[in-house]
């Protein structure tokens, strides 16, 4: 049977999750949207999608489109959806979803209306008024959108940047399908050693030795899809059997440093729950140690920039020093921060830079893959009272983030 598939992205990500479709997925049907890419495929599709795609945040079934300004046309149209199809008699299926800028606005409604349509179609094709929904869980989800519906089954069930070796995480964690598009944007594929120096709890090295190793991010977990009747469970052991067959066990050069030793201990935790502590190396240590001017390779970094972890000017006076240290390093360097003065605290205008989202929060990657010798440099951003956030993306809103966290 033929499928449409929904995969929501982080926004910047699209393209990245098309590609993988394409060239890995071998998909020709595959169109990328803000914030999503759509393609159609079998069974088999569904369970790859889950197991290898490491940038994407879910895998959906698209099951039906339609326009609807009223109860009633969102309750015919979600009633026309042949649910006995993917329904069972016992299965689970909570309803959510979201609506904008549509006259449906009222999500606890639209939850009701499109609850009970489904319950009418199953009523009249099972015979029976209640269902007891003890079996598979087959979550529902909506989407409205300028008054156009979309209904979706999720397969996935946890948000595929859950790969399962991260159950503990310091205080500023990195999205693992983020930290894999840093990678994916830095090409870099095993074979020159890569760098972290502010790495947290390891998620860009365990990302990076996942790609080099060519582990699927989804061997440790499950997925709902796997208990649905209408998917074979011989479909499911035969794409994890063809994954597995698939690995490269060597160890690549990759070194992780920070200086919290609790950090260290963390990352070195879920390097060996990833099953990649042979190529990830960590060890505690100030990054301004490090001899920049002798290192080769790739270098990946979320260093702190003064939302989660230190406040602004402190992480200012961070990536000024780092800028000091590193700025002439041979090294081909990709740095994740939300400070719009990056480069000038850093000292040296980026090759180039990406639009990407840390969960809500803008950021952009900055790109240094040139020769060092000649790189542009700028004039470093001065000192600033402790706490203030000029220059900050979206600093309205990273305001109150940080109003929240403190509740």
């Amino acid at each position: 049977m033929p499928f449409t598939f929904c995969t929501p992205t982080l926004f910047g990500l699209e393209g990245l999750v098309a590609d993988e479709l394409r060239f890995h997925g071998k998909l020709s049907d595959v169109t990328a949207e803000n914030g999503r890419v759509l393609f159609t495929g079998d069974a088999r599709t569904l369970a790859w999608a889950n197991l290898n795609l490491r940038c994407a945040e879910r895998v959906l079934l698209r099951l039906t489109e339609f326009p609807a300004t009223d109860f009633d046309a969102l309750f015919e149209g979600v009633k026309a959806v042949p649910w006995e199809e993917f329904l069972s008699k016992d299965a689970a299926f909570p309803v959510k979803g979201h609506s904008l800028n549509s006259a449906l606005h009222s999500v606890p409604d639209c939850q009701k209306i499109i609850k009970k349509a489904i319950v009418s179609r199953l009523s009249t094709k099972y015979g029976i008024s209640w269902f007891e929904e003890t079996g598979a869980k087959m979550q529902v989800q909506f989407s409205i959108m300028h008054d156009r519906v979309e209904i979706f089954l999720d397969t996935s069930g946890a948000g595929l940047h859950k790969r399962g070796y991260r159950a503990n995480a310091n205080a500023a964690p990195l999205r693992e399908t983020l930290a894999a598009a840093m990678v994916k944007v830095a090409r870099w594929r095993g074979r020159e050693p890569l760098y972290d120096p502010f790495c947290g709890s390891g998620t860009i090295a365990i990302e990076a030795a996942l790609i080099a190793q060519k582990r699927a991010p989804g061997l440790l977990r499950s997925f709902d899809s796997e208990k649905w009747p209408l998917i074979d469970a011989a479909v499911w052991r035969s794409v994890r059997e063809e994954a597995l067959s698939q690995i490269d066990p060597q160890p690549f050069p990759i070194l992780a440093t920070d200086i919290d030793p609790a950090c260290v201990t963390l990352a070195q935790e879920n390097a060996c729950k990833a099953g990649v502590a042979q190529s990830v190396s960590v060890e505690q240590r100030d990054a301004l140690t490090l001899d920049f001017s002798s290192l080769t390779g790739t270098l990946l970094a979320n260093p702190p920039y003064g939302e989660r972890l230190l406040d602004i000017e402190s992480a200012r006076a961070l990536c000024r020093q780092y800028g000091a240290a590193a700025g002439r390093s041979p090294l081909k360097q990709y740095i994740l921060t939300s400070d719009v003065e990056f480069e000038r605290c850093f000292g040296f205008a980026a090759d180039k830079k990406r639009k990407l989202y840390n969960g809500m929060l803008r950021c952009d990657l900055y790109m240094y893959f040139k020769d060092a010798s000649a790189r542009r440099p700028l004039p470093r951003v001065p000192s600033t009272p402790s706490g203030k956030s000029k220059g900050f993306v979206n600093d309205a809103k990273n305001k109150e983030i940080r109003r929240k966290q403190k509740k």
